[in-house]
């Protein structure tokens, strides 16, 4: 069953497959869920970020911060989600905010998760079919395994800054602390490197082969193992993305900090860099 992408032929293949539209705009929040109404992928329902993916925000824990994992196995047991199902989370092309639902799903142990290589975008160029209709399942109850070592919070990164690779997926400029269009203050988590998440996909949004994927991390981690990278980002939605694409590279075991620099920052005792 596929783990971390699909094609769009595959996805036209199995019509049985349960579909996620994860389309979200950080500038317009109420974007996604109006396009999704407008046209998406039949069987697809819709994943919204902030309402169904992140909890209530206290202006201390982040932008998106984790919701409580009961909460979010509720939403999954509404989605009518069985553990045998296998699920296709798609967004609008690149898949950077595909990836936050793929990564909830592994949190709660539901494996059999897959990210639509190149998004709606490619599914519409190709001419495949969209509809209005909104598909209706009856809600289950799904029998959570979380799996808490993927997630740490903002007291382990704290702990863990001589110790573990903090990879922050921001783009350079916002990393370098040269801007900030979303967040308070600008900068970054002492001690941390930079993989902006958008050089793991090609011009069309999808994602780049695995070798080359692979080398790309390789060469930041500098032969330190997967398992001891923390992802970051600004909200801890394209840290995901960066997850995905080292899970892709074969480079698995790195650890979410989903409270990222929105949460860090909004402690001025914490260390930054400039």
């Amino acid at each position: 069953m596929p783990t971390t992408l699909v094609s769009t032929a595959e996805l036209a293949a199995h019509p049985q497959w349960r579909i996620f539209d994860c389309r979200h705009d950080l500038a317009n929040p109420a974007l996604g869920e109006q396009q999704y109404r407008e046209a998406h992928i039949p069987g697809a329902l819709f994943a919204h970020l902030d309402r169904d993916l992140s909890a209530p925000k206290t202006g201390r824990n982040g932008r998106h911060p984790l919701p409580d994992p009961d909460d979010f196995v509720k939403w999954v047991g509404r989605s009518s989600l069985a553990p045998t199902d296998q699920v296709v989370c798609y967004d609008a092309a690149n898949g950077a905010m595909a990836a936050r639902l793929w990564w909830m799903l592994r949190w709660i142990g539901h494996d059999q998760v897959a990210v639509l290589d190149g998004g709606i975008a490619k599914w519409r160029n190709e001419g495949r079919p969209v509809t209005t209709d909104v598909a209706r399942f009856a809600p289950l109850n799904y029998p959570v395994k979380l799996r808490s070592e993927l997630a740490v919070d903002v007291g382990t990164v704290e702990r863990s800054l001589d110790k573990s690779l903090l990879l922050d997926a921001r783009a350079p400029a916002r990393y370098r602390g040269e801007q900030e269009p979303i967040d308070p203050v600008a900068g970054r988590i002492k001690g941390a490197q930079n993989r902006f998440n958008m050089e793991n996909v090609s011009p069309d949004g999808t994602f780049k082969p695995s070798s080359i994927l692979k080398k790309d991390f390789q060469s930041v981690l500098e032969g330190r193992s997967p398992a001891e990278v923390i992802h970051y980002c600004g909200s801890g939605v394209a840290a995901c993305h960066n997850l995905l694409a080292m899970e892709i590279a074969g480079l698995t075991g790195g650890k979410l900090y989903a409270g990222s620099w929105s949460e860090w920052s909004s402690d001025p005792r914490r260390a930054k860099a400039p």
